[in-house]
C-alpha cells in the first residue's frame, strides 16, 4: 500500500474505505460480510475509513468492527456532521456525542461539515458558534482534523477554501468531473494551500465501470494496457499529486483486492500521452449521447445575470448519458442548492455568452430547453423546499 501525507505528517493510505455502500441483509446492514471486507482492506494496508451521520447504520457498523478487532487506534476514522440538521450549538453537541457513541470512540481523526454547496451555508454555521465549537473540540483532542465535503460549483468551493484554515477537504472528482463541481481547478487550489484532498465518487457510483458504452470499452481494450475500467479511473486520480486519498465504497472482497492492487502499483505522474489519449476517447464515447456539445471551457462565463451555463448544460447532458434522475439530482445539488440559484430563467437573452462560445452553441435556446427538462414542476417544488431547509437562518428548526 502507498501512503500520502496529511498536514501533520500522518501517512494516509491512498485507498480509503468508503462506508456508504455496505451490503444489506434484510432491512439492516450485513455486518458479518462488511467486517470481512473492512478487515481485508485493513490487512492490506488501508488505514482511512470514511462514514457519515446520515449513512443509515454505517457509523455503528464501523465502530463495532473496529472495536471488536481492536484496531481503532491503528486507523483513521472520518465522519461527517450534516449542516442542514443543525439549528444551534446544542444540536452540534447532540449529534457529535451520538456519533462518538455509534463509533465507540472518544475522538474523530477527520471530521467534516457534510455536503456544502455554497459558502453561505458555512457562513450560517459560523453565526451559531461552529468556529468556537471546532476550536474547543480540537483543543480537547476530540477532533484531530477539520474539513468539509463539497457538491457545488468551483467558484463557491474556492470561497469556502479561502474562508477558513481547513486541515483537509473532500470532493467529487473523476475523469468525467474534471471541469465540474470543485473540479481540477479546486483540486489545484487546495494543493497550492497544502490542503489534503479526499476523493469521493471516483467511479461515479460504479457508472464508469457498469455503464460504459461499447466504444469506451473498445478504447480501453485497444490501449495496450491490461487495466480494468476501474483501474483506469483510479490510476487517473493517483496520477495527480494533489490527490491524497481516493475513497471506494467497496462491498465485495474482489473489489477490495482489485483496488488494493491498483493502490499498490499506481504512481503520480506515471500516465503517458497515449494513456491520456485513451481517456479522451473514453470521455468522448460516454458523451456521444449528450444533448449539448458543451466542453465546460467556461468561455461563456461569467454570465451578467449569474446563470451557471456550463453547470446547467452538464446536468442536462447527464440526463441522456446517466439517466433523467441522475441529471436532475446533480442539478439540484450543484445549481439548485446555491444561495442564489443560477437558474436559466435568469437569462435576459443578451447573447454575450454566444459571442465567446468556441462550439457555436445556441446557448440562449439550449438554456430554455435544459431548464424545461431539468425542472419539471415536482422538481421545482422539491428544490424550493430543499433550499428553505439548507439555508435556514440562525435559530431555525432543530433536528
Amino acid at each position: 500500500m502507498q501512503y500520502r501525507k496529511d498536514q501533520s505528517g500522518n501517512a494516509l493510505s491512498v485507498l480509503g474505505f468508503g462506508c456508504m455502500r455496505f451490503t444489506k441483509k434484510g432491512s439492516s446492514l450485513d455486518i458479518e460480510k462488511a467486517e470481512k471486507e473492512i478487515m481485508a482492506a485493513y490487512e492490506a494496508g488501508v488505514n482511512y475509513y470514511d462514514t457519515a451521520y446520515i449513512y443509515p447504520g454505517s457509523e455503528a457498523l464501523l465502530g463495532t468492527v473496529l472495536a471488536r478487532n481492536q484496531i481503532r487506534d491503528k486507523v483513521y476514522v472520518a465522519t461527517k456532521i450534516p449542516h442542514f440538521l443543525i439549528g444551534n450549538r446544542a444540536a452540534i453537541d447532540r449529534i457529535f456525542e451520538e456519533q462518538l457513541k455509534r463509533l465507540q470512540t472518544d475522538y474523530v481523526d477527520f471530521f467534516l461539515i457534510h455536503h456544502l454547496t455554497d459558502c453561505a451555508q458555512w457562513e450560517r454555521l459560523k453565526t451559531i458558534g461552529m468556529l468556537e465549537w471546532i476550536q474547543e473540540k480540537k483543543a480537547s483532542g476530540q477532533i484531530r482534523n477539520i474539513g468539509f465535503s463539497y457538491h457545488g460549483n468551483s467558484d463557491n468551493f474556492l470561497r469556502i477554501l479561502e474562508n477558513y484554515d481547513w486541515n483537509f477537504c473532500q470532493i467529487q472528482y473523476n475523469y468525467l468531473d474534471e471541469t465540474s463541481q470543485a473540479g481540477v481547478k479546486g483540486l489545484k487550489a487546495a494543493e497550492e494551500r497544502n490542503i489534503p484532498v479526499i476523493i469521493m465518487e471516483p467511479l461515479r457510483g460504479g457508472k464508469l465501470v457498469n455503464m460504459l458504452p461499447a466504444e469506451a470499452r473498445t478504447a480501453f481494450k485497444e490501449s495496450g494496457r491490461d487495466w480494468t475500467p476501474a483501474e483506469w479511473a483510479f490510476r487517473w486520480l493517483y496520477n495527480q499529486s494533489g490527490v491524497t486519498v481516493v475513497l471506494s465504497g467497496m462491498n465485495s472482497l474482489d473489489m477490495v483486492r482489485e483496488n488494493v492492487r491498483t493502490a499498490d502499483n499506481a504512481r503520480a505522474g506515471e500516465l503517458t500521452p497515449a494513456d491520456f489519449k485513451t481517456i479522451e476517447k473514453v470521455v468522448a464515447a460516454i458523451r456521444s449521447g449528450e444533448k449539448v456539445g458543451c466542453t465546460g471551457c467556461r468561455y461563456c462565463m461569467p454570465c451578467p445575470q449569474g446563470v451557471d451555463i456550463p453547470g446547467i448544460f452538464r446536468c442536462y447532458n447527464l440526463m441522456y448519458t446517466e439517466g433523467k434522475k441522475e441529471g436532475r439530482f446533480q442539478f439540484a445539488q450543484t445549481v439548485g442548492l446555491a444561495e442564489k440559484p443560477p437558474f436559466a430563467t435568469s437569462c435576459i437573452g443578451c447573447g454575450k455568452c454566444e459571442m465567446h462560445c468556441p462550439q457555436s452553441i445556441p446557448i440562449r435556446e439550449k438554456l430554455k430547453e435544459a431548464d424545461r427538462a431539468l425542472r419539471p414542476l415536482p422538481y421545482k417544488i422539491g428544490i424550493d423546499l430543499a433550499r428553505k431547509f439548507m439555508f435556514r437562518k440562525k435559530g431555525a428548526a432543530k433536528p
